[in-house]
């Protein structure tokens, strides 16, 4: 049910808001009224608005939804808390999978989603205050992996909750749903999904190896649960949408800790390295249409795309914090200690590859023009795979975090 409301609200809001409210008189413990669903760009696998309550009370609500789900309890914003990071705590939780829901009281803050979404269309001068309150939250962000950093065994790991966002979107059904026996609308026609999976890709003259279907096999392989290694308590899903942004002198706030929980820190960076730089594609696809020029030409199974789509200032400030001030840091920590994985680029890569390809479908046409699902396409072989020649945005970052071990 709760999935059927997170599609039907871009379409039929007001019906997808009657089958809410049906569904939490009947499964909550309040006596709701009303339902305000507020459908965002950012709500790609979420919805959430406003209840009123019969007291005329009014409550703000957010649940997370997973499709081909095979976590059984969601929300530990608890223990994010107890490990110190500024959460926001809800009033309400229902962490029954098929039931999962956050309450809170209403939150007047804006999201990060929203002021760097202001930023970049020129509507907020406020870069240079983000700018200081993302170094800071990254700061922080490094002190609390430090503190809570220690081996985990490979049983414990194989039940994380985060592994939903990776693994098991690569092995639960979901890629086979969206990309198996199925066509995609490109910029030069219609095509089977057969062919693009096996096609080898030149990309603004980035020559890859390995196709979008060995690039699924390899992070399938890389990114089994079941693996013991150094592990910290983090939020999990911690791109701009889940954080809120409250002053030039308070913590960014961190909610909606769906998969929040013991893990690698290198899956919890992935979410925020892919979605808070490269994704704007994926929330605002017609804007970005419009802005971006794609070709693609064909050579046999080579396909050679050439593309202008940059990112703005705000987007390589993001890139540039967590880099710097998290992920060099825990990478040269874990490195001292003896703990740092052999293959961590490849490991990373890999969970960096199920964010453009799996998050959402690139075959919806509902969804994506026909140059977006292409640019989408793209982004996944640039994350998952290495850059031969030119080299790309990811791949010359990686290589500078490279050089500093």
């Amino acid at each position: 049910m709760l999935q059927q409301i997170q599609h039907l609200q871009f379409s039929d809001k007001t019906a997808a808001e009657s089958l809410l409210l049906k569904f939490l008189r009947e499964n909550y413990p309040f006596d709701v009224t009303a339902i305000e669903l507020r459908p965002l760009a950012v709500s790609l696998n979420s919805f959430n608005g406003f209840m009123t309550l019969a007291d005329g009370k009014r409550l703000f609500f957010k649940t997370h939804i997973e499709s081909d789900g095979v976590i059984d309890e969601y929300y530990h914003a608890s223990l994010l808390a107890e490990a110190g990071y500024p959460v926001l705590q809800p009033i309400y939780t229902s962490n029954e999978a098929g039931k999962q829901l956050l309450v809170y009281e209403v939150i007047n803050n804006p999201s990060v989603f929203d002021l760097a979404w202001s930023i970049e269309t020129g509507k907020s001068n406020q870069l240079d205050t983000l700018t200081k309150a993302q170094h800071q939250a990254d700061d922080l962000l490094l002190k609390l992996y430090l503190n809570t950093l220690e081996q985990q065994s490979a049983k414990d790991a194989n039940t994380a909750p985060i592994h939903q966002l990776f693994y098991h979107r690569l092995t639960g059904g979901r890629m086979a749903r969206f990309y198996e026996s199925t066509q995609i609308a490109l910029p030069n026609g219609v095509e089977p999904m057969e062919q693009v999976l096996n096609a080898q890709w030149v990309i603004n003259g980035q020559a890859y190896e390995l196709t979008l279907r060995q690039l699924a096999g390899q992070a399938t392989t890389r990114l089994q649960p079941k693996q013991a290694g150094a592990s910290v308590i983090g939020h999990g899903d911690a791109h701009n949408g889940n954080l809120f942004f409250r002053g030039e002198n308070e913590p960014l706030m961190y909610f909606d800790p769906a998969f929040a929980g013991r893990h690698s820190p290198l899956l919890d960076l992935t979410k925020p390295l892919f979605h808070n730089v490269f994704a704007m594609w994926m929330y605002f696809p017609n804007e970005k249409a419009a802005q971006t020029q794609i070709s693609l030409s064909r050579a046999g199974d080579v396909w050679h795309v050439e593309h202008n789509y940059t990112l703005h200032p705000v987007r390589e400030m993001f890139l540039r914090s967590k880099v710097e001030r998290t992920l060099i840091p825990i990478l040269r920590e874990l490195k001292q200690r003896g703990w740092l994985r052999a293959d961590w680029r490849a490991y990373l890569k890999g969970a960096l590859f199920c964010c453009p390809f799996l998050t959402m479908n690139l075959t919806d046409t509902t969804k994506f023009p026909p140059e977006i699902s292409l640019l989408g396409l793209t982004m996944a072989v640039e994350m998952g795979g290495e850059s031969r020649g030119t080299r790309s945005l990811i791949d010359q970052t990686l290589d500078e975090v490279e050089a500093t071990l």
